[in-house]
Order: structure tokens, then C-alpha cells, then sequence
């Protein structure tokens, strides 16, 4: 099976694939079969298009279309906590209005599962943190200063305590830290980001 990779731009998804897919046909969607770079050009710009509600970008070919896609970006590296309490709840931060859940750059020379667990510690003010497992990987792009940037965040599960102070970390536009139970999580799903619904169906998933 070739790679495949969902990435969120612009809040749509963008799935690309090296590989033709069984079932092509998605309504309201764009499916382009890639030959070459400026094809890949073609279907980001698409994605912009209020008609469009996703991209399903593949390749027939002996082309490497991840890496035509993913060379017109600056790739950033991030690594977040799905954490959850003794009493099974989700760990959740407010964040410039939107839920979300805690996050951040890998510094250089870091591990990723350390920087995963200091993330959550700087935004939350959670001390004690076990990783679990790996949950989720996720990808979207944003802009800075000018700059297209793709960013990988490799979430974990983790276990933390409620019986710790929660301190959200108000320097980075976060107002809000607390835990929510699993009914409250519908609430949550409708205000926060698209790229983040695939870490918090994992996260129930792991609960069954």
C-alpha cells in the first residue's frame, strides 16, 4: 500500500496518496490524478474555491507526490497530549477562542515524546505525566510572515491528575484549561479545529 497522508488547509482536508483510489467519487470534491508538480500547484490553489469541500490528490504515475507537495512548505515539527484523569476526562484548553488541546514545536535536539510531555506541562501547568502511546498524527499548513509552513503534530495519550492545580499559559492566548467528560465532548468537536476531530476520535476510540 502506498503512503497517504490527510492534511487540513485553509480548515478543508487535502488527501494525498501515492497510489490510485479504490473509490474516487466524493461529492463536492476535487479528485485529481497528479503527473507532475504543477498539477500539485494546481490542486492547492483549488482547495481555496468556496465549491470545493476537500481535494483528493493521487498519482498513477512514478512520481513522488508527497514530496512535490510537501517542498513548497517549510516543515515544523510538534508534538501535543491527549491527557486524560482518574475519572476518564479529557484534558482541554481555550485557545484565541477555540478549543483545543495542548501543543507545540519540538525544540532542536528534543525528543518528540519529551516534547510532548513539556508542552503540556508549559501550557497547562500539569507536572505529573505519563505517555501511554502514540494516538494520532496530524498535518495542516498556515502561513507566517509571509512564509507557508507545513506542520506535523504527533500526538500521545497520557494519563495526568485532576488533584494537580490547573494553570493555563496566558502567554500564549490560552484562557482556559480544564477537564471535560466524555459527554462534553460533542460541545468541544463543534469549537475547535477540523484537523483536530481525527485526534479526539482516536482518543474516544481508545476509550472502548
Amino acid at each position: 500500500m502506498g503512503r497517504k497522508y490527510a492534511v487540513w488547509i485553509g480548515g478543508k482536508p487535502v488527501v494525498i496518496q501515492q497510489e490510485v483510489p479504490e473509490r474516487a467519487v466524493r461529492e463536492h470534491w476535487l479528485v485529481l490524478n497528479a503527473h507532475d508538480a504543477q498539477e500539485v500547484d494546481r490542486a492547492i490553489s483549488a482547495i481555496a474555491r468556496p465549491e470545493v469541500h476537500g481535494v483528493l490528490l493521487f498519482t498513477s504515475q512514478d512520481f513522488d507526490i508527497w514530496e512535490a507537495f510537501s517542498e513548497r512548505y517549510r516543515f515544523v515539527q510538534a508534538a501535543g497530549g491527549a491527557v486524560q484523569d482518574e475519572q476518564g476526562r479529557l484534558l482541554v484548553i481555550r485557545r484565541l477562542g477555540l478549543w483545543d488541546l495542548p501543543k507545540g514545536k519540538v525544540d532542536k535536539g528534543e525528543a518528540i515524546d519529551d516534547a510532548s510531555i513539556r508542552e503540556v506541562q508549559e501550557e497547562c501547568g500539569l507536572q505529573s505525566l505519563k505517555i501511554v502511546r502514540p494516538l494520532e498524527v496530524t498535518w495542516h499548513t498556515y502561513e507566517r510572515k509571509g512564509i507557508q509552513h507545513l506542520k506535523r503534530t504527533d500526538w500521545f495519550l497520557m494519563r495526568g491528575s485532576s488533584n494537580e492545580t490547573l494553570a493555563p499559559q496566558l502567554d500564549e492566548d490560552i484562557t482556559e484549561a480544564r477537564w471535560i467528560a466524555h459527554a462534553e465532548l460533542s460541545a468541544v468537536r463543534q469549537g475547535t479545529y477540523p484537523s483536530l476531530w481525527a485526534v479526539l476520535d482516536a482518543w474516544e476510540a481508545a476509550q472502548r
